[in-house]
């Protein structure tokens, strides 16, 4: 398995930014799955600097950003030949830095989304990624993870764009029994109200809301949702986007996504339906591991 790796400059500025801490607490797993990391110039530089991946193999350097290496990323996502095709790209936020929505930054999340892959901003999300890969390769779970499946104690948020909505349902209804476990989930309007009466099917009290309703993304409730997250209210976002719509509320997305980098060690974000199922089969599995 291959993925992109870019990081703000913030993120790998000093020996606590957030590339580092995540190589920490990741280092081993990563080791362990063969991960193949192929880094743009700066981040590349700043990993072999830490000696973090020292002596890893599978860790190769790509151009600068401003030399093309993150457009390449972007194209080895889409396919380029069996040799040059990535699974998926972990690319570490600073939500106030412009180059994260410089065009090839844009390019690199919706090929992620259009092609089913993981498009990772945060370093809770690749934490969360890394425990996810480890458990379907029947590894141990690393107890350093335990944080990210204590679903008992977190919030999710469920939300999907109108032509995307028929598959949250599905989502939903095939993983009913792993949302639930959840102490509360959040929705944006239609969306919320469609879940609650799946739930209201499956024998959830009826009128009891399974999902608390916000507004509708137009109306701001992708805004209420990111102020959830920026309080720690909300934990996890599973947020099935619809790539190829123009949206008129475009912003309150973009505030969404940058209220979940801007709490990297805490939020993750899920966009892709593919990925949403098998972190759900993870936490099964996880779970029956820890039971045993």
């Amino acid at each position: 398995m291959r993925l992109g790796l870019a990081a703000n400059q913030l993120h790998h500025a000093h020996a606590d930014a957030a590339l580092f801490r995540w190589l920490r607490a990741c280092g081993a797993g990563i080791r362990e799955l063969g991960l193949g990391l192929h880094a743009v110039g700066r981040t590349y530089d700043a990993i072999e600097r830490s000696g973090l991946l020292a002596d890893y193999a599978p860790l190769r350097r790509y151009p600068y950003g401003r030399e093309g290496g993150l457009m390449k990323l972007v194209a080895e996502v889409v396919g380029l030949g069996d040799d040059r095709v990535l699974d998926g790209a972990i690319y570490l936020i600073d939500p106030v830095d412009p180059s994260s929505i410089f065009p090839e930054a844009v390019a690199l999340k919706r090929q992620c989304v259009i092609h089913g892959k993981p498009f990772i901003s945060t370093v809770a999300s690749a934490r969360d990624w890394i425990e996810l890969e480890r458990i379907h390769a029947g590894m141990a779970p690393d107890t350093g993870a335990d944080a990210f499946y204590a679903l008992e104690s977190q919030t999710v948020a469920l939300i999907a764009h109108d032509a995307m909505k028929p598959q949250m349902l599905a989502y939903a209804t095939e993983h009913f029994d792993v949302l639930s476990r959840f102490a509360c989930r959040v929705g944006t309007g239609t969306t919320g109200q469609r879940l609650n009466e799946l739930a209201w099917s499956r024998g959830w009290p009826v009128q009891v809301p399974w999902v608390e309703r916000y507004q509708s993304g137009p109306l701001g409730g992708d805004a209420q949702i990111a102020d959830l997250v920026l309080e720690r209210r909300c934990q996890r976002v599973i947020f099935f986007e619809d790539p190829h719509v123009a949206r008129q509320h475009e912003a309150d997305i973009q505030l969404l996504e940058r209220a979940v980098t801007t709490r990297t060690d805490e939020a993750v974000c899920i966009t892709s339906p593919r990925v949403a199922a098998r972190w759900a089969e993870a936490v099964r599995l996880r779970r029956a591991t820890v039971l045993a």
